[in-house]
């Protein structure tokens, strides 16, 4: 049997290199910028950042702190309605409330109605998870293979449209707004649509192709917590059914915190509040639905107004004072110590 015979360069030959090839590439000669970092330039940077941060956090808490703004507490003040939503017996029948309250000056300007709800946590993992985004997006899918157990299907096998934790626990209460003129009471017009975003209806939630949308939800129920088909979430506006009405869309946007607040309505800007809500007295009338004594929840409604940096949180700018403040510190901090190095330099050179 012949052996293999190893290959052996020739005598004389020299073993071939292993370096990169001679380029300004490969050897690393490009030309580069290289940064003297000196103390006046470092120092600059320090104070100009802190400069800039301040500047724009105060600007952003001024702005936050000029939204007017009115927040209306209505869990006690409709405590009967409260005790007769915890009986699960009557899920289908009706209950109404009234809050009344007095506006002192006027709210010019474009209004908002939010409600908020605290102490709700939307943040846990199996509740976030508990959805599916193929069924939203119109599409014939298997429920039983998402997450939204065990609020995919009933006992008998019909699929819940839709489906999930977040989707049956949804925000149901409906709130009006009633402004007390003189001897009159005038229904202040409200705006149910145009308060999500365009990517919502366009990209993320979409209606099952069909002749019209009760056949298209052929064959699926409600979630066990709601009190009417999603196909009819807007008996006023065909456009506002389904998986695309604005309310069901914006509760599907999860909060991080517990303490939040989610648009619900705008103010139509015509008649006697072409300019905003006028002072005067006004009145909520509340269609109690959505319970919150068991886990300690509160309720309120808020009407405010935007400014140019958005509405009343002063977040942003709280961190922007924080940010400059700590850069601005920073940059006396490095100041002293440059100024002790140089004054103990200076000291050991006269010795």
């Amino acid at each position: 049997m012949k052996s293999k015979k190893s290959y052996s360069p020739e005598e004389g030959a020299a073993p071939p290199s292993r370096c990169p090839d001679n380029t300004a590439f490969k050897q690393q000669r490009l030309p580069a910028w290289k940064p003297q970092l000196t103390i006046a330039s470092v120092l600059s940077s320090f104070f100009l950042t802190g400069a800039f941060c301040l500047t724009v956090g105060v600007c952003l808490v001024l702005s936050a702190n000029s939204v007017r703004e009115i927040q209306i507490d209505y869990s006690d003040k409709c405590s009967d309605c409260s005790k007769f939503r915890e009986n699960s017996s009557n899920w289908n029948k009706e209950c109404h409330c009234s809050v009344n309250f007095t506006l002192k000056e006027d709210i010019l300007g474009d209004v908002f109605m939010y409600y908020g709800l605290q102490n709700f946590y939307q943040n846990h993992h199996r509740y976030v998870m508990s959805r599916s985004d193929a069924q939203l997006l119109g599409r014939n899918v298997n429920i039983q293979r998402s997450y939204c157990a065990p609020f995919s299907t009933y006992g008998n096998g019909t699929p819940m449209a839709p489906c999930g934790a977040i989707a049956n626990s949804m925000f149901n209460d409906t709130i009006d707004l009633f402004y007390n003129r003189n001897s009159s009471v005038i229904q202040v017009p409200l705006l149910k649509t145009g308060n999500s975003w365009w990517t919502d209806k366009n990209v993320k939630f979409r209606n099952p192709e069909s002749y019209n949308l009760s056949s298209a939800f052929a064959g699926t129920a409600r979630p066990p917590y709601w009190q009417k088909p999603v196909y009819l979430l807007d008996e006023e506006d065909e456009r506002n059914n389904g998986y695309v009405n604005d309310d069901f869309i914006i509760w599907m946007r999860v909060s991080a915190f517990a303490t939040f607040r989610n648009l619900y309505r705008r103010v139509r800007r015509i008649q006697h509040f072409a300019e905003g809500l006028p002072a005067g007295n006004y009145t909520f009338r509340i269609a109690y639905n959505f319970p919150v004594t068991r886990f300690k929840g509160r309720k309120h409604v808020i009407l405010s107004t935007v400014v140019w940096s958005g509405g009343s949180n002063p977040f942003l700018g709280i961190a922007y004072l924080v940010s400059g403040t700590a850069a601005t510190l920073t940059g006396f901090v490095i100041t002293g110590i440059h100024l002790k190095l140089r004054k103990k330099k200076t000291y050991f050179q006269k010795q």
